[in-house]
């Protein structure tokens, strides 16, 4: 006996974009990015490794609005884990939206979420990342400074 979903990717993936999908609207730092041609691989769309480089890059945009780098400070942030859900193939050329938040906040930790909007497509991408607050000079984590959480809090407009 085959499950509802079974046979029927395309039509399942639809309902679930539906049912988790923000709109980029939701996300207080967006860049635009043009798709280049050598983005794309031997399959024709844009490679899954240019997925993690989009979110980096709407990543830097985040820590830098917060003032939150290594540069002139032993403490700053390090991506811990990071994943991507792909719902469409992108390909050159393009335009897209990238969006970054931060949905949770813990001690010494906090979980960012990203989208990908294309200007052909709509929504091709979501992801998420963990962040850990790093002490660099002694290679261990840190609390996260309370001048960063009030940042965030104040940029997402929420108390975590």
């Amino acid at each position: 006996m085959q499950s509802k979903t079974e046979g029927q990717p395309n039509n399942f993936n639809k309902k679930l974009l539906v049912k988790q999908i923000s709109t980029i609207k939701d996300y207080p730092i967006t860049i635009q990015l043009s798709v280049q041609w050598g983005d794309m691989d031997s399959f024709n769309h844009v490679n899954n490794v240019m997925y993690f480089r989009y979110f980096e890059s709407a990543r830097i945009k985040y820590f830098e609005h917060l003032g939150f780098s290594t540069l002139n400070e032993e403490i700053g942030p390090i991506l811990a884990e990071t994943n991507c859900r792909f719902w469409r193939p992108l390909t050159y050329p393009d335009v897209i939206t990238v969006g970054a938040r931060t949905v949770s906040i813990g001690k010494s930790s906090f979980v960012m979420e990203y989208l990908i909007e294309s200007t052909k497509l709509g929504v091709v991408a979501t992801g998420k990342g963990v962040i850990v607050t790093y002490d660099y000079k002694k290679a261990v984590k840190a609390p996260i400074p309370e001048h960063i959480r009030a940042k965030i809090e104040d940029l997402e407009k929420q108390n975590f």
